[in-house]
């Protein structure tokens, strides 16, 4: 069979404004135990820190906990209903310009149903029968746990009627496999899974002895049907009977191997569940069924008009709450539960019922790991201490803000001379536009060909040579797209035609060299899994840096096209999810090289080390990027694209390892249509400024339409706020070097929700955009709507110390209540721990600076 179609819509010009979102209803079924293997209690240990409770009681279930609270499960089965379930299913992906929606075609099974043969510890004079069922498996901590059975249920057989008017008839028969779940402790606070199914049997089972199973009295022939797709079956546990019984055997015919795997296990009524990498829309998505799939955010995301005038013109590009750059199979609870799926395959985790979770992953295995910890903040040490965290950053890049600008060497030595004069902390001039501008039927856009455009940056070198007398670097912009240069002049290397001939470029199925539809032109894409794409590229990077360039933006990431062949032939839904990983690698392979390259070199100050950042990602990709931006935000007050997603981005994202991260300055995405207006205004630029200054890096952008928006440089009120709060920026800089080390060492963010250090209070569980901590030592709550001079703060239970107004030195010590504090423009309501030495040397350095 075709198990993967994939559906183009890149050229439609009239598209649905109300896209439907992919439906799958919740699998249920049935659970059987072999009542002659199994004990009816029984603790099982794995490795040397965590045991499994078995128990039969209830029709049986399992809990796996940490031996140091027995009492409290980490993961817990429901009783007497499956928690392993399969199926044999076909994808269908749609894609347009980087946004994609995965769907299933047709359902060939379903196996919903579950036994459970047996319970076996595994030591290490096991070992062998162990690697030869998972040959994949390395350095196990013996004991290792393996729970064995079968999964069963309905197959649908399409078949021809002859003299009939219908066109087929579906045919049900059973489908019985095997399957395998392993657990096995990887670290002292992590229990490793997987999770394999044998290959499935569509014919009817043999029907034998009635002695082996109990409590199972429903015949194959008469398991109904789901309606809704293969997410679907038998709503409640069948009623029992111990006059009839009947066992499972597998056909010894060869069988086809499942493509779907579900995970299915317990969760609360009242559990908060908070992750999955960088999310704009929430925070606690319990009552969601959440996709994990890299690709474009999209404009609007749900905000209107905006997302239906986005969806009409282009398929899906207006995005949905779900959609984004950079998710990650990982989500902790406000039970201090957690767990993360390892691989690429595509997965949804469905949290919509109350009493359960229910993992569907698109694949033939299921592997992740179950995490133990008392807190957020260990939790995500443990995370990140599996996936990595990122390194130091060097310090000029949060010494102070760092100034997007476009329009070439005369611009760019006009606005610097304006900041001069209004005294703007500066760290580095962010140039996007180096490679030079063309006009498309979009309007400006960059050539993507690597290399400074000198005509338009004139004395580039010597550009850069005056700016960094004044110890202001320069950064650019690149990504792993090229487009061909036939129509620009004076270009000295043509990137994409020497990766063209190095045969670098991803391919089509054909063999041919695939041109990826972006914006208003067609690019080639860098094969990263081709063993010279690497250093070709790193090639590219070190003429830039030679140039003296010492930071760049490395764009994109998020595009690859799932009917793409790559040189490592893999498998093109997982190919996406990994691609950000490799371009982030290849990136930081670079800066690490050139370090090592430079280390004592007479004359070269570490501190001038390389930075990049990016905005596409998944599960590792904060072991690779030193630094993360948020991506294309709209110039709005909106909620699902506006100033407040670029709050929850950050707060989602620090939750799931993206410690490092911040936004453009203002948003990004500007529309100037007859019926669609999105103009950056004067007051959310203000606003905007007073929110990043509270971020790891205080960047700003033009925007995607300059002249329609509101620049820091557009007046004397722009310039001197922009002034202050880069100063208020600088006068944290001391705790935020504290803080990047502490993401260096333990994954923990800069920008915290409360409910990373307050996890006991519920309320503010609820909390979205509203307020967030800066570490632990700064409280910002700032004002994210048009025409508010005021702000509501929470102060959490919890806290030993009041918290101190900065402009007015008001103590807030009642804990559990709000306020509402006067924040108006240039005044943003910030607090600090009174008492606390970082609050001290802060409104300091604010006396220091005369903005206090």
């Amino acid at each position: 069979m075709t198990s993967l179609k994939i559906t183009k819509k890149h050229h439609k010009h009239f598209n649905n404004p109300f896209p439907s979102t992919p439906k799958s209803p919740f699998i249920y079924g049935t659970l059987i135990l072999n009542s002659h293997k199994l004990p009816s209690h029984q603790i099982y240990p794995i490795g040397k820190d965590f045991q499994l409770n078995w128990s039969s009681k209830n029709g049986g279930f399992l809990s796996i906990s940490h031996k140091s609270e027995p009492t409290r499960p980490l993961w817990s089965t429901i009783p007497g209903e499956p928690f392993i379930s399969a199926a044999i299913a076909e994808t269908e992906v749609e894609e347009s310009r980087g946004s994609f929606v995965v769907k299933d075609k047709h359902v060939h099974s379903l196996s919903n149903n579950q036994t459970i043969d047996d319970i076996k510890i595994m030591n290490e004079s096991d070992k062998d029968q162990l690697f030869s069922s998972y040959p994949l498996f390395k350095n196990p901590l013996f004991p290792v746990l393996m729970i064995t059975g079968k999964v069963f249920g309905a197959s649908k057989r399409k078949k021809k009627v002859r003299f009939s008017r219908r066109k087929d008839s579906d045919k049900e028969n059973s489908t019985c496999a095997r399957y395998w779940i392993l657990f096995d402790q990887k670290e002292c606070h992590q229990v490793g899974f997987q999770v394999r199914t044998g290959k499935t049997d569509v014919e009817l089972p043999k029907r034998v002895s009635p002695r082996s199973y109990r409590n199972f009295s429903l015949k194959f022939g008469r398991i109904r049907r789901c309606r809704g797709g293969w997410f679907g079956g038998l709503k409640k546990p069948v009623t029992v009977s111990s006059l009839a019984e009947e066992k499972i055997v597998m056909k010894s015919s060869e069988g086809v191997v499942n493509n779907r795997i579900c995970l299915t296990y317990s969760s609360e009524k009242n559990e908060k569940i908070f992750g999955f990498g960088e999310q704009f829309s929430h925070m606690n998505f319990k009552g969601k069924r959440v996709p994990i799939f890299v690709q474009e955010q999209g404009i609007g995301r749900g905000d209107q008009p905006i997302t239906f005038g986005a969806n009409l013109v282009s398929y899906r590009a207006g995005g949905d709450w779900s959609t984004t750059y950079a998710p990650s199979p990982f989500y902790m609870t406000s039970k201090m539960r957690s767990m993360y799926l390892e691989g690429y395959d595509y997965s949804v985790f469905d949290l919509t019922k109350d009493d359960r979770i229910q993992i569907q992953l698109h694949g033939d295995s299921l592997e992740g790991r179950i995490l133990h910890g008392n807190s957020p903040s260990e939790l995500i040490e443990c995370f990140t201490g599996s996936i990595g965290r990122p390194p130091l950053l060097p310090e000029w890049i949060i010494s102070g803000a760092v100034v997007g600008m476009q329009g070439g060497t005369d611009t760019v030595r006009s606005i610097w001379n304006q900041m001069q004069r209004y005294d703007v902390p500066v760290s580095a001039l962010w140039l996007q536009d180096w490679v030079g501008q063309r006009e498309t039927v979009i309007g400006s856009q960059l050539w993507w060909n690597w290399e400074a455009d000198e005509v338009r940056y004139s004395g580039w070198k010597l550009l850069i040579q005056d700016l960094n007398k004044q110890h202001i670097k320069v950064m650019t912009y690149c990504n792993p797209c090229l487009a061909p240069m036939d129509k620009k002049p004076n270009i000295r290397r043509h990137h994409f035609e020497e990766a063209k001939k190095l045969d670098i470029l991803v391919k089509d199925k054909n063999g041919e060299l695939y041109m990826v539809p972006n914006t208003a032109f067609d690019v080639g894409m860098l094969d990263l899994t081709h063993p010279h794409t690497a250093n070709w590229f790193k090639q590219i990077l070190q003429e830039m840096v030679d140039d003296g360039v010492r930071g760049w933006m490395a764009d994109f990431g998020e595009g690859l096209p799932v009917d793409a062949c790559l040189y490592s032939c893999e498998d093109p839904i997982a190919a996406h999810n990994r691609y950000p990983e490799l371009w982030a690698k290849i990136n930081r392979e670079f800066v690490d090289e050139w370090k090592s390259t430079h280390v004592g070199k007479e004359g070269e100050d570490l501190e001038d080390s390389l930075v990049f950042f990016m905005r596409a990602g998944y599960r590792d990709t904060p072991k690779w990027a030193m630094l993360f931006w948020e991506g294309d935000q709209m110039v709005s007050w909106q909620k699902n694209d506006g100033i407040k997603s670029a709050v929850v981005g950050l707060l989602s994202g620090g939750l799931s390892g993206y410690a490092l991260n911040h936004s453009d300055i203002g948003g990004y995405c500007a529309v100037n249509l007859p019926f669609f207006k999105y103009r950056r205004s004067e007051e959310l630029l203000l606003r905007w400024m007073e929110l990043a200054a509270f971020t790891t890096v205080f960047r700003t952008h033009e925007g995607n339409k300059p002249s329609c928006n509101s620049q820091f440089y557009s007046n004397n009120r722009t310039l001197s706020h922009f002034a202050r709060l880069a100063k208020v920026y600088k006068a944290w800089k001391f705790y935020r070097i504290q803080l990047v080390k502490e993401a260096s060492q333990k994954g923990l963010p800069i920008c915290r929700h409360l409910f990373l250090h307050y996890p006991e209070d519920e309320h503010v569980h609820s909390l979205t955009y509203e307020q967030f901590l800066v570490g632990t030592e700064i409280l910002v709550v700032p004002v994210l709507d048009k025409g508010r001079q005021t702000a509501k703060a929470y102060f959490p239970r919890g806290e030993s110390s009041p918290w101190k107004h900065i402009w007015t030195g008001k103590l807030y010590s009642t804990q559990g209540s709000g306020a509402c504090v006067e924040a108006p423009i240039g005044y943003p309501a910030i607090f600090v721990k009174d008492g606390s030495s970082v609050g001290k040397i802060f409104l300091g350095k604010l006396r220091e600076y005369n903005v206090l």
